[in-house]
């Protein structure tokens, strides 16, 4: 990690600077703020008094950036204004250096956390896209049971309802033995997303059934199991293959084309399946799944 130092007081510049080395991290000096914006640092130690300039901005332009503003005392000026442009935290003069380190730490850890979140985000709805629904997710109250013929329409929904909400989620698959021990860890006010219902044997269900009642949830169900909880049905014709799941030549056939109609032209995708552009055309004809223009 490299670490920018700004601060016009050269000598508690080079005693930070020393100390941060001791403990592995990488530093520059800069008493300027135009030749500190030439840098590339992961964390910018910014002092909110260097005479005859404006700290404003470096900040603008590294926002994204793990900004610590040194302060010797803490106003609008030093403080205030320097958090609302984006600017992280900020730290009182003289400070302990191991204070420094907990803060750097703190905020390099919430960066990390930000981008694996913003990947398995990207992830999921990569992996989602080829699932079409028309549910409005507006129009899901919560707790309910979804009653589906396919799961990964479900965990579309569900996905997409608590983005739109603003809620985090937390995933329960029953199929993983350490299920009761997450369930009973759980916020009652957080939401909770339940797959797997008919790995189950009769007494746990039981058990999980009468232990919701205390919880937000939507449970997923792919089986025929009865509760009383408010239930809606979500199923789809155009299910997606499964690599759990062994499709007859025709539904297989249905799901190629379904999925790769619009990335090959028909000459390849003959040519993969196998057969004719006559017999592709057939089987077009026969399931319906024409181009649309």
């Amino acid at each position: 990690m490299k670490i920018i130092i700004v601060e016009n007081e050269l000598y508690l510049a080079q005693s930070i600077a020393s100390k941060l080395g001791e403990h592995g991290f990488e530093t520059e000096i800069f008493s300027s703020i135009k030749e500190a914006m030439q840098t590339d640092g992961d964390v910018y130690l910014l002092s909110a008094n260097l005479p005859g300039q404006n700290i404003s901005p470096l900040i603008t332009q590294f926002k994204n950036k793990i900004i610590i503003l040194m302060v010797s005392y803490i106003n609008n000026d030093t403080v205030g204004e320097p958090l609302k442009l984006g600017a992280k935290d900020y730290i009182v003069k003289p400070f302990m250096i191991e204070e420094l380190i907990r803060k750097i730490e703190h905020y390099q850890e919430y960066q990390d956390l930000k981008k694996h979140t913003l990947l398995y985000q990207e992830y999921l709805e990569n992996l989602l896209q080829e699932i079409e629904t028309d549910f409005n997710v507006e129009k899901l109250v919560t707790p309910i049971v979804i009653q589906t013929n396919y799961q990964r329409l479900v965990d579309k929904v569900v996905f997409e309802y608590a983005h739109k909400n603003n809620k985090l989620l937390t995933f329960i698959p029953l199929g993983n033995k350490e299920w009761r021990d997450k369930l009973n860890q759980c916020n009652t006010k957080s939401l909770l997303y339940i797959t797997e219902i008919h790995t189950l044997k009769k007494t746990d269900r039981e058990y999980l059934l009468d232990t919701l009642k205390n919880y937000d949830f939507i449970l997923c169900n792919t089986s025929d199991i009865e509760t009383d909880f408010e239930t809606i049905t979500l199923n789809t014709d155009s299910k997606l293959y499964d690599q759990n799941e062994i499709l007859t030549i025709d539904d297989y056939v249905k799901f190629i084309v379904n999925s790769f109609q619009y990335k090959f032209p028909d000459t390849e995708l003959s040519k993969k399946l196998g057969i004719s552009r006559k017999s592709l055309w057939e089987k077009r004809k026969k399931y319906g799944l024409f181009k649309k223009k």
